[in-house]
């Protein structure tokens, strides 16, 4: 095995890496002024133990934490198990999260058991809708696929802030700065999800998930000064 793949494998490398990255998104959090708008159905329903389905795009991971309120309930992220999934996965945990790694080795059923079980105890799911590779903003059918099988309520939701990091990742991936302005925007998807759904209905549902989230996030981007990310 090479040096660099040892170290990307170190556990001790990857907890330093992980600490990191969740102090340096604390610190932009707490020191930007933020303004949280279209939460109230969402935090309503966790408040009353209803677990929901929560969605983002890929390049809004990083604030989900500060999304979705976790003194109200609890929420776990599908992430992937791949290093950079885990890594990602391990940095949501230390912000309030819960994770369930989802593997190309791993049955489709026993992943559907397992998010069937958490939102029967009453945790909330969270998505985003085009990871773990993309393509970026392009959504997959899982959101979808789990709103019909769990009956969970969907909500989109996104952040952007005025100054930001974009990473060179597939996605873009956008890190927020500290000393800046931002918003975290949240709006319920009504799309009604038929018990089976032909494959046109589906991709029909699926692009329409797809228009909510481009509607909250550009939204989010116009809100500070920003123009579209796409």
């Amino acid at each position: 095995m090479s040096l660099r793949k040892r170290i990307a494998d170190s556990p001790r490398v990857n907890r330093a890496i992980e600490g990191l990255f969740a102090a340096y998104v604390r610190f932009a959090f707490r020191t930007s002024r933020w303004t949280r708008s279209g939460f109230e159905e969402m935090d309503a329903c966790v408040r009353r133990g209803e677990p929901v389905i929560f969605v983002l795009w890929h390049q809004r991971l990083i604030m989900a934490p500060y999304l979705f309120d976790t003194s109200l309930g609890r929420i776990c992220a599908l992430t992937s198990s791949a290093r950079a999934g885990r890594l990602a996965g391990q940095i949501l945990v230390r912000l309030g999260f819960e994770t369930i790694p989802m593997s190309s080795h791993k049955r489709h059923v026993a992943l559907s058991r397992e998010v069937l079980r958490r939102t029967r105890e009453g945790c909330s799911i969270g998505i985003a809708a085009d990871g773990p590779r993309g393509p970026a903003r392009i959504s997959s059918t899982v959101p979808i696929v789990w709103a019909r099988m769990t009956g969970c309520r969907v909500f989109t939701v996104s952040f952007a802030e005025k100054k930001v990091i974009k990473l060179p990742t597939w996605d873009k991936q956008m890190l927020p700065l500290p000393f800046s302005r931002g918003v975290l925007l949240c709006q319920e998807w009504t799309g009604e999800v038929p018990k089976k759904p032909s494959d046109a209905e589906l991709e029909a549902l699926v692009q329409s998930l797809g228009a909510s989230l481009d509607e909250i996030t550009d939204k989010a981007d116009a809100a500070t000064g920003r123009q579209p990310d796409r």
